[in-house]
């Protein structure tokens, strides 16, 4: 018989996940002495260095790993809610006198220190929502508990938003992924994913294009469910063409005041009644749920000019446009993605060698330390080093996963799931818009981009996982 707790302050670390860790810190320490040294500078160890106040700021954070290794983890537990309502309280105090940067109201300056409260606010929700969903009484599909999380992310999705911080923002959408792995219906997530594509979309084709693509894509989705393909494409497609004709009717006869979005959305809901009685007479409620798809799919896309031209700020529309193809403007809003490209590319298969990248010393690449650390990684380390950063990062979120799975207490896998989210959005983002994949958003490479309350943040966010997968470990069964 094993005995039932390990001796020692650190049986059950996983110290291979803290080894990926140390690995990712060392390049990004790296990375910021190449991105940030001035050979003209008299004292390579001045304290004005970027360099040099990281690595300051890494001997502090390993400081704070250790406090977080040391804690009860009945701490964690007791405290996600005080948290997470002292975080917010934080936001709200930001949003009314914090410092403004770059057009984001979202720091709190300590003398020559800045500390952004988004960072570790995400923390806070995400033990928070540990909490309400390790409840014994918790269900993910009923209504009551779905709306307490979703409040539990949409206040700070909501104040980052107000803060003028749309990317940190859009990260707390990653706990949608949380959710998904702890049961939500599937049919739950799929307005949420169509909001973000419609959105997209609406810039590109014309309506009419549109129209024909949702009612092919929902026609073809509710004849998958049933499996009974012919009756049901003959009666949607049915019904699609009798909405096309009476629109393109409505629009010929007053096509001053009715477009084509005021004549689809006339028509279907005058048809509505009619789709509900038929698919409660037949127990057709597939039909029904799509037709509501449809409609609110088309009443949300007169809605994106509004969002485009009054939510977002001039800077964010041109990213979207430029992302898009409709706009270029290599000297302005493409200039920062095509410095980037031109930096990675450049490194070739084995890159320059440090302090060898000529983009990166010549300060073509504006926030190179920052946002655009990964542009460093691929000039100077080429494509071996590119691959080699992001493959230990991906062995990093497989191996949260994995201690997510061998969580025995909802409230551990809820947790590390919901780190696994937030590493992984943050990477996918931060690196896909360094190549132009993915539009410029302003949020850190976890571990490596200069700043002392991201590392700090992403820090505490990851030791913690790895004291609750620790407690677990020392708890063996008998």
């Amino acid at each position: 018989m094993q005995s039932r707790i390990k001796e020692g302050p650190f049986q059950g670390v996983d110290f291979l996940t803290v080894l990926y860790y140390l690995l990712l810190v060392a390049a990004g320490c790296i990375c910021i002495t190449a991105a940030s040294y001035d050979e003209e500078s008299a004292s390579f160890l001045a304290f004005s260095h970027f360099y040099i106040k990281q690595y300051l700021w890494v001997g502090a954070v390993l400081i704070v790993a250790l406090i977080v290794l040391l804690l009860d983890v009945r701490f964690y537990h007791m405290w996600a809610y005080p948290l997470y309502i002292a975080g917010i309280a934080v936001m709200i105090g930001v949003l009314v006198a914090g410092k403004e940067v770059n057009g984001a109201k979202s720091w709190i300056e300590l003398g020559s220190f800045r500390i952004q409260p988004v960072e570790f606010v995400k923390i806070a929700t995400a033990l928070a929502l540990a909490r309400v969903m390790s409840n014994y009484s918790f269900s993910i599909n009923r209504a009551g508990d779905l709306l307490r999380v979703g409040v539990i992310i949409g206040l700070p999705m909501l104040l980052t938003i107000l803060q003028n911080d749309t990317g940190s923002g859009v990260v707390l959408c990653s706990f949608l992924f949380v959710l998904y792995r702890e049961g939500l219906n599937k049919w739950l997530c799929i307005p949420v994913l169509l909001i973000a594509v419609l959105f997209i979309v609406s810039f590109l084709v014309t309506p009419m294009t549109l129209l024909v693509a949702l009612i092919l894509i929902c026609t073809l989705s509710e004849a998958m469910m049933n499996g009974k393909w012919r009756s049901r494409i003959i009666y949607l497609a049915a019904l699609a063409l009798a909405a096309i004709l009476l629109c393109a009717t409505m629009a010929l006869i007053a096509p001053e005041t009715m477009d084509m979005y005021r004549c689809l959305l006339v028509v279907t809901l005058l048809s509505l009644p009619v789709v509900a009685i038929y698919a409660f007479r037949t127990r057709l409620t597939n039909i029904f749920l799509m037709i509501l798809l449809f409609i609110g799919s088309m009443a949300f896309i007169p809605a994106t000019d509004y969002i485009f031209q009054s939510v977002l700020k001039e800077h964010q529309q041109k990213r979207i446009l430029s992302f898009l193809g409709i706009v270029n403007d290599p000297r302005d809003i493409d200039y920062n993605v095509n410095q980037s490209k031109i930096a990675i590319g450049s490194g070739g298969f084995s890159g320059k060698g440090f302090l060898q990248g000529t983009q990166i010393k010549y300060n073509f690449v504006p926030e190179k330390h920052t946002d655009f650390i990964f542009c460093t990684v691929g000039e100077e380390w080429g494509f071996i080093g590119s691959v080699f950063v992001l493959g230990v990062m991906c062995l990093l979120l497989l191996r949260l996963m994995k201690m997510g799975e061998r969580q025995e207490e909802p409230f551990g896998r809820v947790y590390c799931y919901s780190v696994a989210a937030i590493l992984l959005f943050h990477i996918l983002v931060n690196v896909g818009m360094t190549i132009g994949l993915v539009p410029v958003m302003g949020i850190p490479l976890p571990f490596m981009s200069y700043g002392g309350s991201s590392l700090l943040a992403f820090t505490i966010l990851l030791f913690i996982a790895i004291r609750l997968d620790a407690s677990t470990r020392q708890f063996p069964s008998i």
